[in-house]
């Protein structure tokens, strides 16, 4: 087949599960881009942004079979690229020790300051602090946002009851809104976390 621009997402992610190189061609012609963007405003480090969008793209080419035919690979792909930043930014330790000093002279800026702080230390705050939450309802808000899986899909993956899911899930939100409620911008990132659903 010659044609692959015109066909779906959805009939591409079928030849790509086949390894079909033409297909996974494309979606990286449709999608890289898109990716690269999203991840750099997040990260706002063009070299690692790239890096990033290269391990994606090598993932889903080496792991195809894992996606699943009812998701649409734009989605798939978003929710994997923030995945990516997120561990990223766990694994760096001087964007640790960093986030160790907002926190430890948090007290002492001044709100003006606060509103200054970009979508990446946001990250960062919030990666801090679901980190703190107790261990289960750590997993289940992880499931529930970095995942992206709905309430249904993580009681069965866990073995728990739906209301305990939504429950965990609420509790967390209640949690992380009072500890980052003293930032008056908490910007996109946080409010898709912080999400109530």
């Amino acid at each position: 087949m010659d044609n692959y621009n015109i066909l779906s997402d959805s009939e591409l992610v079928t030849l790509l599960k086949r390894q079909d190189r033409s297909a996974f061609a494309e979606i990286y012609d449709r999608y890289s881009m898109m990716i690269y963007y999203k991840i750099n405003q997040m990260l706002r480090d063009e070299n690692v942004s790239k890096d990033l969008v290269q391990d994606l793209f090598t993932s889903i080419w080496e792991k195809s079979e894992l996606i699943r035919d009812n998701v649409g690979i734009s989605s798939y792909l978003y929710v994997a690229a923030r995945n990516r930043v997120l561990k990223y930014i766990q694994k760096g330790k001087t964007r640790s020790d960093y986030l160790a000093e907002i926190g430890k002279y948090n007290l002492m800026v001044s709100d003006q300051t606060l509103e200054k702080i970009d979508e990446k230390d946001l990250m960062l705050l919030l990666t801090a602090e679901i980190a703190k939450l107790p261990a289960k309802m750590r997993e289940v808000f992880e499931l529930s946002r970095l995942e992206d899986l709905s309430h249904r899909e993580i009681a069965q993956r866990l073995g728990l009851s739906e209301s305990t899911v939504k429950k965990q899930v609420q509790n967390a939100l209640k949690i992380l809104k009072v500890r980052l409620s003293r930032y008056h911008s908490l910007g996109v990132i946080l409010l898709i976390f912080l999400r109530d659903n």
